[in-house]
């Protein structure tokens, strides 16, 4: 599915106040899912998991024959959705980061879209949460008259809490990795180059090399032996844990 086609099913569920669990992935999300069968069952089990990054693009052609003409960045997407839901009046909900980041994220984007409703915004307690905890955050996001909800808690947690919050919350989950940082202006996001050439986990990288260094360093070419096995058909992962993953209420 492209980028397109994605912000249109996230407008049908919101116009019908219905689920849909959606996740912009990278390598990092892939590989969460292809080392722990668990997250990999909870990857599946979303409606629409979207290649965030390139190189995940480039596998779905290599493996599956799926010719898509980009990638389906995750913030992009949260500007095209935003876009949209200005002109249909369906009001938004921010959920996850710092308050210190959803205060100037919420500013930029009133300055971009002047008529967006904003329903609300809460941001993560950075901790595993009681179930009377997770059921009261998902019924005031409820109550609030969102029609559409921003996850910015970073992978996997943000995968975590979309699929472990579908049956609570009847509204479009969005997953969209780093969107948060970057619409707030606290971080910068790589040249379009870059980007175009799957090198952004460079750039990504010496922005935050302290948080970033094991995950590109070890997870990046662990993902390129995965792709290579299953080209070579000696590599085959399963669908993930057969039974429901154990809870994780991350908030």
């Amino acid at each position: 599915m492209d980028a397109d086609a994605a912000v249109e099913a996230v407008l049908r569920a919101a116009r019908g106040k219905r689920s849909l669990t959606v996740s912009c992935s990278a390598v990092h999300s892939i590989m969460e899912g292809a080392m722990d069968p668990e997250h990999r069952h909870r990857l599946n089990a979303l409606d629409l998991v979207l290649p965030d990054g390139q190189p995940v693009r480039w596998a779905l052609r290599w493996r599956h024959g799926i010719r898509l003409a980009t990638r389906v960045y995750g913030p992009d997407l949260m500007l095209a959705v935003c876009a949209r839901a200005e002109q249909e009046g369906i009001p938004i909900f921010l959920y996850g980061s710092r308050r210190e980041i959803l205060d100037p994220l919420i500013a930029n984007l009133l300055a971009r879209y002047q008529r967006l409703l904003i329903a609300g915004a809460m941001p993560s307690a950075f901790r595993k949460l009681r179930e009377a905890e997770q059921e009261t955050i998902a019924s005031e996001i409820e109550k609030s008259g969102a029609g559409i909800v921003f996850v910015g808690l970073g992978c996997p947690r943000q995968e975590i809490w979309a699929y472990e919050n579908a049956r609570l919350i009847s509204l479009p989950l969005l997953a969209v990795g780093a969107a948060f940082d970057f619409h707030a202006g606290v971080l910068p996001q790589a040249p379009s180059w870059m980007q175009r050439s799957g090198t952004e986990w460079l750039f990504r990288l010496g922005q935050e090399p302290r948080r970033l260094w094991k995950r590109y360093l070890f997870l990046n070419p662990l993902y390129l032996l995965l792709v290579a096995g299953e080209l070579l058909r000696i590599v085959r992962l399963g669908s993930g844990s057969q039974s429901h993953p154990r809870p994780v209420r991350v908030g």
